[in-house]
Parts: C-alpha cells; structure tokens; sequence
C-alpha cells in the first residue's frame, strides 16, 4: 500500500513557479469584500489583490474566469495523518506525548482533504486522556515529507477532554494478551477527570516555582543546582505562561462550565472548546471569558453527551460573541467543509461572510495563524481553494488549490493523470493475464535424475 501511495505523491507532484497571477475571478475575501479582479503572487505570498492588477509578462496564468477563489480552508480539528494510533489510553496524563513524532505524510487523507479545498488542519491528540498530547498545525503539502507539512511557526497545543470519553476510557473491557482482566484506570467518573486536570496543573504551578527560583539565584550570581526536567509537566507550564494552547474536548454544558472555572483558578485561557455541542447554554460565559468553540455544524444524538445538541449552536454562539469554527474530527467530512459553513446560513441565518468565515478566518484565528492565513490580503500566504460554481453550493468543486503559491491539487490534471493509471493497469493486468496462460501451456518439465 506504502508503494501505491508513493507513486501517486510522485505522479501528482506539484507544479510551483515564483511568479503566479489568478485572473478574472470573483473572489471572496472573507474579510474584505468580494472582488471580481485578480490576484497576483509572489514568492508563495499574496503581492496585490483587486479589480485591476498589473501582471508581471513572466507570471504563470490561471484563468479563473467564471471561478470562485475563496482562502483555503482550515480544519481547526483533525486526527487524520497518525500513524499508529492517536490515544494513548494508559495514562490519564499524557501530555508527554506529541503528534509531532507520528506524522504519516503518505495518508491518503491528506490529498483527499486538499482536493476539497483545506490547505491547514490542526492535528491532535484523541480523546481518552483528560490531559492529552501535544498538538501540531499542517499544511496539506501533499508530496512532502513530515518536516515539510508542519506549518511554520503555528503556536502549539495541548489537547484536554472532558466526560464520557476520558472516563470510560479509565475502565476497559474484555481481556488483555495473557487472557488477565485489564486494569482500571483512573478516573471513572466526571468528578475524577476535573480532578486529575487539577492535580497535573497543581503540579505544573510547583514545577514552575522551582524553575523560577532556580533562574532567580541565576540572575543574582549564584550557581545553584538546577530542578529536574519533567517533559509531563513542561507543556502545562508553557500553558500557565500562555505559549501553549488548550484545545479542550467537551460536550455538555456543566462541563465546560467547569473547565472554565479551573482555567480561571489557576491563571490560564481557554483557547477552544472542541464541540461544544451544549455551549449555546452557556455562551454569554463563554464569551465572557475569552474561549473560542470549534463545532459541528449538525450532529446530534449519535452519543449520550450530544442529545442536546441543536444545528443553532454555531450561530447562537457566534451572535452572543464567540469566536466560533466548524471542523471536521473526521477525514471524509473533511473533504466538504465549504457545504458544512453554507449550514449555518440555514440554521441561524448567518450571512455568507459570516459562513466562510467559520471555516477560514475564525480557526485561523483559534490557531493563532490569522497573520498568515485565513482571508485573501497582500501579505498573506498564497493560500487559496478555486472552485468551479460558488462555493457554498453543494454542486461546487475544486479546480485548483494552492499553498505557499505552489499548486498542490489541479482537478483536470488529476483526472487525467487517473484515466492514463487505469490503463496502465489494465495493460499489467492483461499482461499477467497472458504470462499465465503460457505458463499452464507449456509442458511440466520431469526432475532430473
């Protein structure tokens, strides 16, 4: 399989030059206005955007006549491009754990989401730890080795989870390899999982004091011995310091309710609620306290935490102040999140600025991002889905997407690319075919003797 995946990275290699001009297009900056004009790049980055932009005699060309071109979009929440499993599900601690070091940069996920127009995903953790591991921000340079997906200078993240999920995780079933019940873990209740998300930042508070008071007699002269390292509690302390992220995965209300409370008693901000299908309850506290929420646009019921999940969450959020995203936690809904933000213009009457916004704009802005990605504005990363019909429709497809400037999806070229494999294959097939049939025809040779 590795093989098969590796032949289409080299067939579909993408097609990059330093000058490059989108004409006649309309455009849909997100946040400022829609254009019918053209968009010049340079260098990877956005030169000049408008109705009438002088091109360079040596710009490549792409005729975007009749097209949309909207930024690419962003999945504020993925696990897709994992190798080995996202839990690590015998802790309940398992912030020393990093997705950084499992990048699989030949899943096949990521072209699929790049052909439905996502140029950035924000990878995490799974859900079964109430601290969970590290995070990482890609790109969906699909062709590139781990190291060249990661998006550079993306702030990092810390994944947290909430109910159902890191307490039944705590009390497995069945039997383990040696045919022994396996052990439970603590916690199993939503009372124990607040408490062990307290006594990790308990612990990072101490931790950080020592380093302070170490770094204190430092600056005074002195040479004292240093703390010991603790890489578990070196990312809580980042968090208390406010260079890490918290990415906190929660449904009911009473529970986020409660992480706010923790946050607020120990000094640090809640960067995103992940779901957050109960936020609508609470979202003037929400809003109140700075957290932003990522969520679906409607699922509902699939989980005993989501029964009262309603598809008016993202709006009612958005219009009590919430800086609010729709992801996919999923790696085919990943592939359609334009037709997930054109939902919120349906349930909560949310203009079109506002829909791509969710998918754009607003998780740039969880990631800490928005300086680079997010709208079409000079200076920003030439980052930019085109689509054949409007963008928010259902019949939409993408033409061409572009990071860094560099084409990375061109539809036409991969629909030719996959007629001219199919009959490649067809030839290898007939050919085997035939090879096998002269086989059974010629005669069985007698052993020597």
């Amino acid at each position: 399989m590795k093989k098969i995946v590796f032949a289409a990275m080299i067939a579909l290699a993408p097609l990059s030059a330093q000058t490059v001009a989108i004409r006649n297009a309309t455009i849909l900056t997100v946040t400022k206005g829609t254009i019918k004009g053209d968009i010049l790049i340079r260098d990877g980055k956005i030169a000049e955007v408008g109705e009438k932009v002088l091109i360079p005699g040596d710009a490549a060309i792409i005729d975007a006549t009749g097209q949309y071109v909207i930024p690419g979009l962003i999945d504020c929440h993925s696990h897709i491009a994992v190798d080995g499993g996202v839990n690590e599900g015998s802790i309940s601690d398992s912030s020393i754990t990093n997705i950084k070091d499992v990048i699989d940069p030949e899943d096949i996920a990521i072209y699929r989401a790049l052909a439905g127009g996502v140029t950035t995903a924000h990878i995490l953790h799974g859900s079964a730890n109430s601290v969970g591991g590290q995070t990482i921000t890609l790109k969906m340079r699909w062709g590139k080795d781990a190291q060249g997906l990661i998006f550079e200078g993306a702030a990092p993240g810390l994944k947290f989870a909430l109910g159902e999920n890191p307490k039944r995780s705590g009390n497995p079933t069945g039997r383990t390899a040696t045919g022994a019940a396996p052990a439970a873990r603590y916690p199993a209740t939503r009372m124990g999982v607040e408490d062990v998300i307290r006594e990790s930042f308990t612990e990072a508070k101490a931790y950080q004091a020592e380093w302070s008071e170490y770094r204190a007699k430092v600056a005074r002269g002195e040479s004292p011995i240093p703390p010991r390292r603790d890489l578990r509690l070196d990312p809580l302390v980042e968090i208390l310091e406010g260079t890490r992220m918290v990415h906190c995965h929660g449904y009911r209300a009473d529970e986020l309710l409660m992480m706010l409370h923790v946050s607020e008693d120990f000094g640090f901000k809640i960067s995103v609620f992940v779901h957050g299908l109960e936020g609508y309850k609470i979202a003037k506290e929400i809003a109140a306290r700075g957290a932003g929420v990522t969520t679906f646009s409607d699922w509902w019921a699939y989980k005993v935490e989501a029964m009262d999940a309603i598809p008016y969450n993202a709006a009612i959020l958005q219009k009590a102040g919430v800086l609010v995203s729709l992801n996919s936690d999923d790696a085919e809904l990943m592939r359609h999140l334009n037709i997930e933000a054109a939902k919120v213009m349906k349930y909560g009457g949310l203009s079109e600025s506002e829909a791509l916004a969710m998918v754009t704009i607003n998780p740039a802005k969880q990631l800490r991002i928005d300086r680079r990605v997010g709208s079409i504005e000079a200076g920003k990363d030439a980052d930019l889905a085109i689509y054949d019909k409007y963008p928010l429709s259902a019949s939409a497809k993408t033409v061409k997407v572009l990071i860094d400037g560099t084409v990375y999806f061109d539809r036409e070229k991969a629909l030719s690319e996959a007629a001219a494999k199919q009959t490649e294959r067809q030839r290898l097939i007939e050919k085997e075919k035939q090879n096998q049939q002269q086989n059974r025809q010629q005669p069985a040779r007698r052993p020597s003797a």
